[in-house]
């Protein structure tokens, strides 16, 4: 099993994401990039710790490769827009990738560059990528959220229909088991 660390906005939405891969064990929702030790969802939401929400998933590499993971990263938010996604504003939902090894580093910045140069999005690119130095754990109301709240207005309106699209896009990469 290998880890990566990915923070695309909200981490509800990146956790219901990455949870429908194949190859995917375990998504935990948490905070890094920031210089607060332990910091609670409240600290991280005023934009003062210098964390962003972020997403750490378990996967089997021989299930599913870093680059489809990156794949899944770069089109299931918009990683043109600094320190927003949405609705959601400020630097806890910027759009990050914290590597594990050099290995993840250079396939990040490989795909960042080669998406930025395809033309595919019409404003250039604004990821972080960055070392993983600490990763803390979101608190337990948070994990798991769209499966246990999937009728809550935010996972209605804004969760679902990101899912929807997904779905649709990545069919050949889902665990229907998760579904």
């Amino acid at each position: 099993m290998e880890l990566a660390t990915f923070g695309a906005g909200c981490f509800w939405c990146v956790e219901a994401v990455f949870q429908q891969l194949k190859g995917v064990k375990s998504v935990v929702s948490g905070y890094a990039g920031g210089h607060v030790q332990n910091p609670t969802y409240e600290q991280v939401s005023t934009g003062r710790t210098g964390h962003a929400e972020v997403c750490q998933i378990q996967y089997d590499p021989e299930q599913i490769s870093y680059a489809d993971l990156l794949e899944v990263f770069f089109n299931t938010h918009d990683p043109t827009t600094l320190n927003r996604q949405g609705n959601d504003i400020g630097t806890q939902y910027r759009s990050v990738i914290f590597y594990h090894n050099d290995e993840q580093r250079e396939a990040a910045e490989k795909a960042k560059t080669e998406l930025d140069e395809s033309g595919a999005w019409k404003n250039p690119i604004v990821t972080e990528i960055a070392p993983l130095e600490e990763f803390f754990r979101a608190e337990d109301y948070h994990q798991d959220y769209f499966r246990r709240n999937a009728n809550q207005r935010y996972c209605q309106l804004v969760i679902r229909p990101k899912l929807d699209k997904f779905e649709k896009v990545f069919k050949l990469k889902l665990d229907t088991s998760a579904l």
